[in-house]
């Protein structure tokens, strides 16, 4: 990537040497070439919130920047490229979205995330950090600025505008006003879950902001609720990409006798499983662990994996964190244990677990998901 502070060589994380899509994008390079040409004074705390693979505060690692991320891939990147470019270790500070943010704010550099609710929230949890003269600055690709995403600054910070679009990139800059009176926050938002979903059913959910369908529950996990593995008097299951936990608790519920692990990538998901299983009172053992998937987690160690895979990876479709869910499963699972995959018909992954596992059921279907099973052959 080519910056005004140098040409850093940058990598997302899992490394992949087959992995067409870059760890930055034209966002990146506008935001950090319009701090170069204007001369935006960076001797002050740095913020940088949701640099996606750790392009900007690898780029402005000389001036000290502090990152704030809701993602773990995003942030175990960031080690990786501060390394391989010569960053000596604690020269940037790296935050998750759960952590108290810095008490003062002097540069804000904001990557618009895809989801709103968690730009509400990290606006909202900075607000008071940021005073009359703090620069603040956000960047993204055209397709993810919307007059709502404006409107957030706006109502949040104070008055906002934005800059000509530059190779499909565009930047947001607001003047922060201090005597604006600002919302409570919102998040983290709670319901009550609606009938006809198995043992979930009228229960309390917690969501944390950026959670999928935070809000309410969407219908593929409603779909794959009313079809789960019934209770099987004990055992290791995970809750693989476990959101806001509502999967792993039903599957908890159903067994009292289960340990279950909760794992995401997501800080932001794994402390809402938490939450919506502690506000069920289950009984029986969890853990919540924030991680790449089933990494460390020992073979052969697993009895059931529950999984609805992403196949976004922020603005890009891809199915290789769907692969790589798979390909962990099959390497934890005992040999008869279960995945159960819930999915768009269309994205076949009937194909890709019977080239994994040599085997898939359907188990549920209906005009748009369908819910698979695959089982662990022991000479596989």
């Amino acid at each position: 990537m080519t910056t005004p502070w140098g040409e850093p060589v940058l990598t997302r994380f899992p490394e992949d040497p087959r992995e067409r899509l870059r760890a930055w994008d034209a966002a990146d390079t506008y935001l950090l070439g319009h701090l170069a040409e204007r001369q935006v004074p960076l001797s002050g705390t740095v913020v940088v919130v949701g640099d996606r693979w750790g392009a900007l505060v690898t780029a402005l690692a000389a001036h000290r920047p502090t990152q704030i991320t809701d993602s773990w891939l995003g942030q175990e990147a960031t080690r990786a490229n501060l390394a391989r470019n010569g960053v000596e270790p604690g020269t940037v500070r790296l935050l998750t979205t759960q952590d108290p943010p810095p008490a003062r704010v002097d540069v804000l550099l904001v990557r618009v995330p895809k989801s709103l609710a968690l730009l509400e929230d990290q606006l909202l949890r900075l607000a008071p950090a940021v005073h009359e003269g703090t620069v603040v600055v956000g960047t993204g690709m055209v397709k993810e600025i919307h007059t709502s995403t404006l409107n957030l600054f706006e109502r949040i910070l104070g008055p906002t505008r934005t800059s000509l679009a530059e190779r499909k990139a565009r930047l947001i800059f607001c003047t922060p006003d201090p005597t604006l009176e600002r919302p409570a926050n919102p998040w983290p938002y709670r319901y009550t879950l609606p009938d006809g979903i198995g043992p979930v059913s009228h229960r309390p959910v917690v969501n944390h902001a950026g959670v999928f369908c935070a809000d309410r529950l969407d219908i593929g996990t409603r779909f794959f609720l009313r079809h789960l593995p019934a209770g099987r008097n004990g055992g290791r299951v995970v809750d693989l990409g476990c959101g806001n936990g509502v999967v792993g608790t039903s599957a908890a519920l159903a067994d009292p006798r289960a340990e279950v692990l909760f794992v995401d990538e997501s800080f932001q998901a794994v402390a809402s499983a938490r939450a919506t299983y502690r506000a069920n009172d289950v009984p029986g053992h969890a853990e919540f662990r924030v991680g790449d998937g089933l990494a460390g987690v020992p073979a052969s160690s697993v009895d059931l994996v529950l999984n609805n895979p992403p196949f976004h990876s922020h603005q890009a479709t891809t199915d290789a964190t769907a692969w790589r869910m798979f390909t962990g499963a099959r390497r934890a699972l005992r040999p008869g244990g279960e995945l159960w995959v819930i999915g768009n018909r269309h994205l076949g992954y009937h194909l890709k677990l019977r080239r994994l596992f040599g085997n898939s059921e359907v188990v549920a279907s209906d005009p748009k998901f369908v819910v698979l099973k695959a089982v662990k052959r022991s000479k596989r």
